[in-house]
This record gives structure tokens, C-alpha cells and sequence, in this order.
């Protein structure tokens, strides 16, 4: 008996050991074949400046952000256009090509496989990871509900709501104590709680006084994150052998996408539960009726969940430190404001905010200066040529550059670089410019479908707090300003203020 056991345990040991090398052996065969990959398809030997700075990040030594390094490079270039070989990417910030990629060529530019590599853990199959018939049927679904004049009526009321009820009552609290604050956490909260009330019809009420922790919240932040690093790899082959192994990472990002689609999961089947006892106006509730699979359901909803929370607070967060160092551009936003609403109404209707120009041209000035998205990016189907006679070989990464295009002198003028929310007024009233010297939306095909609802979002926010409150800012209290890593443009260390009743002379 005792002899069949170490016979057996044997057997095992060998086993065991046969798997451990059959593991070795596909490790380093998947890390070969990427490796070959990598060195024919892209150029990581190259030793022109652009891609020796890249590869050595001796850029930082200058420029506290990749953004700002790019903005350098395309300034300096006559064309507007730049290569950086090591990532086989083509970066523009020249008008002609964008309108060419996102309209003219529309289908020979789409989001590529490669891109839905990078996102397809986190989005799936959702509006923002996928071309063709999948996108068309999303963005026809997703625009018939936004554009839905009772949609829109709802989503004014969460807004509302959640900057009377909410918002400012934090912000009164914080300012009777004396405390900082950091805005940017403020309003990520509030633009989390407003996006998941409009999508799933779940109020996770991240703006209560005492600012709980959101397990959701939190996973967006770390997913979001890990997946804008995997973009900025200088190979795909390092992320993608993490996450084969389950290390470091891609462990984390893994662990962060499962809290989320957990969540998610549950809200619908909740949703299901009581589909028929009352009529709700949310996204998820209507799509419901479009769409049966739910892990489809899910992915479109966590794509408009993602979208609309980081957008709108990256531009509240840069609406206000442009703010408190533009205290004229303030000062008239109040005096517009007080022309239009009276001197004893608290929140603008969406009637009023139509009519505050001046107030719609300095958040488009703060977008111009900094964009929430600050570059996109596509993939050439087949090889092609630029406006700018820049040759496109098939499979280049193709991005355009919305923040450094808001800083080029050629497009903006001498003082580029300056908040003038006038540069957008003629005759005092706001005059929009060519989208694709503008595309802070996109542009073409694909323009955003919730523009008009996330510029409401913000113009409603920034104007309830300017008309009550003054902000002085603690850190960063001027540029350069440094981001972090993320899909949307995130302030590294937030943007802490100390909040005072306004000044009322």
C-alpha cells in the first residue's frame, strides 16, 4: 500500500513538473512571438531626438507633462505634425488632418483593434471601444434617448438637486471651519453621484458631509488609471505578459473591473426586479427595452458612467483654478449673471443659462486651455496621406492633440496661452469655431452625444459656486500644472482651496 502511495506521489511530482515546463515553454514562446512583433512592426531601436527623449523620459527634465513635451515638438514643427517611431504613432495638431481622419476618411480611421485591446477589459463592447454596426447601433440607441427633450428635463433635475441639496451644503460646512478642501474630489463626487443617477438610477450619494468612500468611485479612478498606462507602454508586450501572469498592475486593474462589473451586475438585476412598478427616466431603464443581454447592457452604461464622471470634473476642476487667477473673468461672470437671474435667485433655469454668454465663452476658453480629454487617438486601415502630405503607413497609431492644439500660436494667435474667454464673443455673443481646430468634442461622425448636457452640468455647477462663494487656492497655485496618469486630465495632488463667502461690494 505505502509503496502505491509514493508510487502515485511520484507520478504526480512528474506531472507537475511536466506542466510547470509546458507553462515555461508558452511564457517564453508568447514573449518571443511579441518581441518579433514588436521589432518589425514598430522602430524601438531609432535614435532620432523624438524617440531617444521618449525612450529616456529625458522630456521630464523640461516639461512636467508628456502633454506639454508634445505641444513643444508640434509648435516647432511646419507642418503641425510629428512621429514618434518607437510607438509607430503619427501626432497631429493640424485642423486639415483632424477634419481628415474624423470626417473626410472617416472609415479608413476608425478606433482599431489595438485601442479596443487597451480599453476592452474595462469598456467591452461599449459606444467608446467599438466601430461598425456595434457603434452604429449605440451612438442611433444613445441619440434618440439624449436627445429626448424629457431626458434632458431629468437630467437638469439631478443637476439641480444634487448642487442644492448636496454641494453646496458641503461647500457652507467647509467654509465656516476653515478647512481645506480639495475641489477636484469634490467634484469628481459630484459629477460621480449625477452620472450614476442618469445612467443606472443609482445614487451612490458621494456628496454626503461626511464624504464616504466609494468602492465603485475608487475602482473607476485605479481602472481608468492602469488603463491609460497601458497606452503610454512603450510596448504592449510588457502589460499584456502581467496580465498573463496575474502580477503587479494588471493584477490590480483585474481586481478593479471585477468590483465594477459586480456592481453594475447587481443594478441591473435589481433593475429587472422592478421593471413594470414604476416608470424611471434613467439610461440603463431605457436601453433595457433596446438591448436583452446584460453583460452588452452593462458595457454600454459603464461606458457613459465612465465618460460623463471624468469629463465634467476635469473641467470644473480647471474651470476653478482658472478662476481664482482670472478674478476679472470671474467678476463679470457674477455681473452677467446678476443682469440675468435678479439679485435673489439662487439657481439659473436652463432658459437663463442659454442667455449668460460671457459664461459659456470662458467655460469653452477653459476647455480650449485645457481639455478633459487632452488627445485621442485612431488606427489606418489602409495606407493613406494627410492633408499635410504626411504618408500613413496601414496600422499606424493616428492621434490628434486637442490640448496642444489650444495652445498653438498658428491657430489661437500671440496670446494662446492667456484665459480670454472674449477671443469667443462677437458683439457679446458667443460665436462657436471650426470644430476641428476646436475638437474638444471630437468632431465628424463621432462628436460627442452628451455635449450639450455636460456644458449644462458645468455652467450650472460653476455658476451656483462663483455666485456664493470665493475660492482661494492653496495648491497648485499657478502653471505649470502637473497631471496624472488617466484617460480623462487629472490634477496630481487635486486642487485644494480655502472657501470664503463671496465678497460682495
Amino acid at each position: 500500500m505505502s509503496s502505491k502511495l509514493v508510487s502515485l506521489f511520484l507520478e504526480s511530482l512528474e506531472t507537475s513538473n511536466f506542466l510547470f515546463h509546458v507553462f515555461i515553454i508558452y511564457v517564453f514562446s508568447f514573449v518571443g512571438f511579441f518581441l518579433v512583433r514588436f521589432t518589425f512592426r514598430l522602430k524601438p531601436w531609432c535614435n532620432c531626438d523624438v524617440c531617444v527623449d521618449f525612450r529616456t523620459s529625458s522630456w521630464s527634465f523640461q516639461y512636467n507633462n508628456l502633454c506639454d513635451w508634445y505641444t513643444h515638438l508640434l509648435e516647432k514643427s511646419s507642418s503641425g505634425t510629428i512621429h514618434v517611431h518607437v510607438l509607430g504613432n503619427v501626432i497631429t495638431s493640424n485642423p486639415e488632418n483632424v477634419e481628415y481622419i474624423l470626417k473626410t476618411r472617416f472609415e479608413n480611421y476608425p478606433k482599431g483593434k489595438p485601442f479596443s485591446t487597451l480599453l476592452g477589459d474595462l469598456l467591452g463592447k461599449g459606444i467608446f471601444n467599438v466601430d461598425g454596426e456595434p457603434w452604429r447601433f449605440q451612438r442611433k440607441m444613445a441619440s434618440l434617448e439624449i436627445n429626448n427633450v424629457s431626458i434632458r428635463s431629468y437630467a437638469f433635475e439631478i443637476v439641480a438637486f444634487e448642487i442644492s441639496k448636496r454641494l453646496i451644503p458641503l461647500l457652507e460646512m467647509y467654509k465656516s471651519n476653515g478647512v481645506v478642501l480639495d475641489l477636484q474630489d469634490v467634484f469628481q463626487r459630484f459629477s460621480f453621484d449625477n452620472i450614476c443617477k442618469f445612467s443606472f438610477g443609482w445614487d451612490p450619494n458621494c456628496l454626503d458631509l461626511s464624504l464616504p468612500v466609494s468602492e465603485l468611485a475608487n475602482a473607476f479612478d485605479i481602472a481608468s488609471k492602469l488603463s491609460a498606462e497601458r497606452a503610454i507602454s512603450g510596448s504592449s508586450l510588457v502589460w499584456k505578459l502581467k496580465k498573463l501572469l496575474n502580477i503587479g498592475s494588471e493584477k490590480r486593474l483585474k481586481e478593479a473591473i471585477k468590483t465594477i462589473h459586480l456592481l453594475a451586475d447587481d443594478v441591473i438585476m435589481q433593475k429587472k426586479r422592478n421593471m413594470g412598478s414604476f416608470q424611471s427616466n434613467d439610461l440603463l431603464s431605457r436601453f433595457m427595452g433596446s438591448v436583452d443581454d446584460d453583460k452588452y447592457l452593462r458595457d454600454i452604461v459603464v461606458s457613459f458612467l465612465l465618460a460623463g464622471r471624468d469629463t465634467v470634473a476635469s473641467t470644473l476642476t480647471s474651470f476653478f483654478w482658472l478662476m481664482a487667477n482670472n478674478k476679472k473673468a470671474r467678476d463679470t461672470i457674477r455681473q452677467e449673471a446678476d443682469k440675468i437671474m435678479g439679485g435673489n435667485q439662487d439657481f439659473a433655469t436652463i432658459a437663463q443659462l442659454k442667455e449668460m454668454h460671457y459664461l459659456h465663452a470662458a467655460v469653452y476658453e477653459c476647455m480650449r486651455l485645457f481639455p478633459p480629454v487632452q488627445f485621442d487617438s485612431k488606427f489606418c486601415q489602409n495606407d493613406d496621406i494627410l492633408p499635410d502630405g504626411t504618408f500613413v503607413k496601414k496600422g499606424t497609431r493616428v492621434t490628434y492633440h486637442p490640448y496642444a492644439m489650444g495652445r498653438m500660436e498658428k491657430l489661437w494667435g500671440q496670446d494662446c496661452l492667456e484665459f480670454k474667454p472674449e477671443r469667443w464673443l462677437v458683439n457679446g455673443c458667443f460665436k462657436p469655431e471650426n470644430p476641428f481646430k476646436y475638437p474638444v468634442f471630437q468632431a465628424g461622425l463621432r462628436v460627442c452625444l452628451g455635449k450639450e448636457m455636460a456644458i449644462m452640468e458645468v455652467k450650472s455647477a460653476a455658476l451656483a459656486l462663483i455666485n456664493k462663494f470665493d475660492f482661494d487656492v492653496v495648491s497648485p497655485k499657478q502653471e505649470p500644472i502637473k497631471f496624472m496618469p488617466g484617460l480623462t486630465a487629472t490634477l496630481k495632488g487635486g486642487l485644494h482651496v480655502l472657501i470664503k463667502e463671496r465678497d460682495i461690494q
